[in-house]
């Protein structure tokens, strides 16, 4: 569902209406397709908006909305130019049989502006064009050019509704033509438009304190920042009050410098977050803000929109949440190696301002150790792997890591948490904020996991709440030895986390009231949080009523948005394993099934091997968890699929080896 398409069906005013979209939202109009109801536009009952998929036979299906609806069959001859993954409207018709069936009248949002493409040519010398999302041939035309003229594998950019090549990326021979593979499948982007970079220009590149006498001046708290060592967007500062053990939690100011309706705000929103590759950011901001004025550096004045929190010493419950604007002053800026370092052995150096941040960070740091154990009463522990990869400047793989977490990491995330949930519980959380929502699991994933488990001989009793009946499987898996593959299947029958007006609660971290505040520089979901709690410190109602006449398809919006950012990441990650594994065809490696059945798939647990890497197997007779040597049969770079064939299953002692 686009943003667009749940305006419609909400209701808006002609003046809500994106300028991509007026002429749409004119042309429905006219057609009455949709109709105005108490002063709002939305959708007549005879039409409905939805995503389209289509079969192989050609025949299309439009989504319901609601379960109690069926979705809406399109045969070909009404499907007009709609695409596969168009959000279209639909006018429903009566059809054959009395299925519910309806006929394409507008598309909404195209599926995919651009298709993906490289050239060709099979055993028998046959030229073709194969589309990289579907692994089927398309079409594509370069006026003035031959395309059988280009060299195998080259990589096109093609036009969906034209079919003209619009920009040639490079050849799958070349290892940094991923990038531009992986952005533009999931429409992320690099460089910003012209106008957003005058605009950052434009920007103070230096906070003048008097300039802001209405703010909190917290120059004189000892703030600090704890990062990963690459970083340069630092969105985050804490410092906390031992005395009064009250936690400030400073986080860059980004709705200041961006206002509603600026170039940069327009591209914020058209990107919704910061896209990480192993070598590089893609910011949702541009770097003159991302990295330099918004950017909560060390030793220099900083515009800061604070919570303070002030906690009950002995429950650690807060007393009192309070949010406002400030200007801090970061006194030092840590990396999490170097706390951990600090954490265990202590901290021998003779800077006097690391000194006295540590008299209350390490303090701090047991603090947050109660936190997260009283919070994992409620949510849950799970043993999440990310796989951090290292590339070299051709952009070929050189290493993986493992990334888990540590004291720092927990010491960082417990204070985030509080500020989330206090944004939180700042609204009542029926359409009048950006909740971040993970709404319990289905009844039907739960069996359909209680029946993979009992495959790999693990049972537990019945529970009447879903978060006891995880619990008990948790820790089945742990005397199994299974903790990390049995969480992994836990996530995959959980819904996915998602943004939303109304207030569910988040179901992993067992919160009530959970949102995303903390990191406007890279994520449009806290810049419109951070915009909408200034509304309530201002009493600005006509602000307010603007964001929150929009807030549904804006939450759509960035959740799809937020997707697509995952999905650019993983599918890189996938290119740089699919090459390492195209050298080493034809060699035998351990590995363990992760997925058993016809689409059986194994992971590589090989010391020879990268972490993370992922095969499909050929051949059957393997259950899940199962021990086995693969050999790696086939590679499809452009696809980056990895075939593999069973050798023969593993004994426990073998893989130990």
């Amino acid at each position: 569902m686009s943003a667009f398409a749940r305006q419609l069906i909400n209701g808006c005013l002609p003046s809500d209406i994106e300028l991509e979209n007026q002429n749409t939202f004119k042309e429905l109009q006219r057609t009455g397709a949709i109709e105005e109801v108490e002063g709002l536009w939305r959708l007549n009952s005879l039409y409905r908006a939805g995503r389209l998929y289509l079969g192989k036979d050609g025949r299309g299906f439009v989504e319901a909305e609601h379960k109690e609806q069926k979705d809406l069959l399109i045969e070909p001859e009404h499907l007009g130019d709609a695409k596969q993954g168009d959000v279209v409207v639909a006018k429903r018709i009566i059809a054959r049989r009395g299925r519910a069936a309806g006929k394409v009248v507008a598309i909404l949002e195209k599926g995919h502006l651009f298709t993906i493409a490289y050239t060709h040519r099979d055993e028998q010398g046959n030229f073709s064009i194969i589309d990289i999302r579907t692994g089927e041939p398309t079409h594509a035309v370069m006026p003035g050019m031959d395309l059988k003229a280009f060299k195998v594998g080259t990589v096109l950019k093609v036009d969906i509704d034209t079919d003209e090549v619009v920009e040639v990326f490079g050849h799958l021979g070349d290892a940094k033509v991923d990038e531009k593979i992986s952005l533009a499948l999931y429409n992320r982007y690099d460089a910003f438009p012209p106008e957003c970079v005058e605009e950052a220009l434009e920007i103070e590149s230096e906070v003048n304190k008097s300039q802001h006498p209405n703010r909190v001046d917290l120059t004189h708290l000892d703030f600090c920042t704890i990062d990963p060592v690459t970083a340069k967007d630092f969105d985050d500062a804490i410092y906390f009050d031992l005395e009064k053990y009250e936690l400030y939690v400073a986080i860059a100011d980004v709705s200041h410098y961006v206002p509603y309706f600026t170039d940069i705000d327009k591209e914020a929103k058209k990107r919704g977050f910061t896209t990480y590759l192993p070598h590089k950011s893609f910011p949702m901001l541009p770097r003159q803000l991302s990295e330099n004025i918004c950017s909560l550096k060390p030793k220099v004045d900083r515009l800061a929109f604070v919570a303070k929190i002030a906690l009950d010493k002995s429950s650690l419950k807060p007393l009192k949440e309070e949010f406002f604007e400030a200007i801090i002053h970061s006194k030092h800026r840590f990396n999490y190696d170097a706390v951990d370092g600090i954490i265990a052995n202590g901290y021998s150096g003779e800077n006097d301002t690391i000194k006295r941040i540590l008299h209350w960070l390490m303090p701090l740091q047991k603090i947050t150790q109660r936190l997260r154990r009283e919070r994992l009463k409620y949510g849950f522990d799970f043993r999440s792997e990310e796989i951090k990869l290292t590339i070299n400047e051709e952009h070929e793989l050189v290493s993986t890591q493992i990334e888990t977490g540590t004291p720092s990491h927990s010491l960082i995330e417990e204070c985030m948490l509080l500020a989330n949930q206090a944004a939180a519980k700042r609204f009542n959380g029926d359409g009048d904020s950006i909740f971040r929502i993970h709404e319990p699991p289905q009844l039907s994933k739960i069996e359909e996991l209680l029946s993979q488990l009992a495959a790999i001989g693990l049972y537990v009793e019945s529970y009447e709440e879903s978060p006891d009946l995880i619990r008990a499987i948790q820790a089945e898996a742990k005397k199994m030895g299974l903790e990390a593959e049995v969480d992994a299947m836990i996530i995959k029958s959980l819904r996915q986390a998602s943004y939303s007006a109304h207030n569910v609660g988040h179901f992993g971290l067992g919160f009530s009231h959970y949102s995303h505040f903390t990191s406007p520089i890279r994520r449009y979901a806290d810049l419109i949080l951070h915009r909408l709690i200034k509304t309530q410190l201002r009493n600005d109602e006509e602000a307010a009523a603007y964001l929150l006449r929009n807030i549904d398809p804006l939450c759509v919006k960035v959740s799809e948005l937020e997707r697509e950012a995952t999905k650019a990441e993983w599918d890189f990650r996938d290119r740089k394993f699919a090459r390492w594994a195209a050298k080493h065809k034809g060699l035998f490696f351990e590995a363990e099934v992760i997925e058993a059945g016809e689409s059986a798939k194994a992971i590589l647990k090989d010391a020879n091997a990268p972490q993370g890497l992922t095969v499909h197997l050929k051949g059957d007779h393997v259950m899940l968890f199962d021990k086995i040597r693969i050999m790696i049969t086939e590679v499809n770079i452009a696809q980056a699929i990895v075939m593999a064939e069973l050798v023969n299953k593993l004994e426990k002692e073998e893989m130990e080896l």
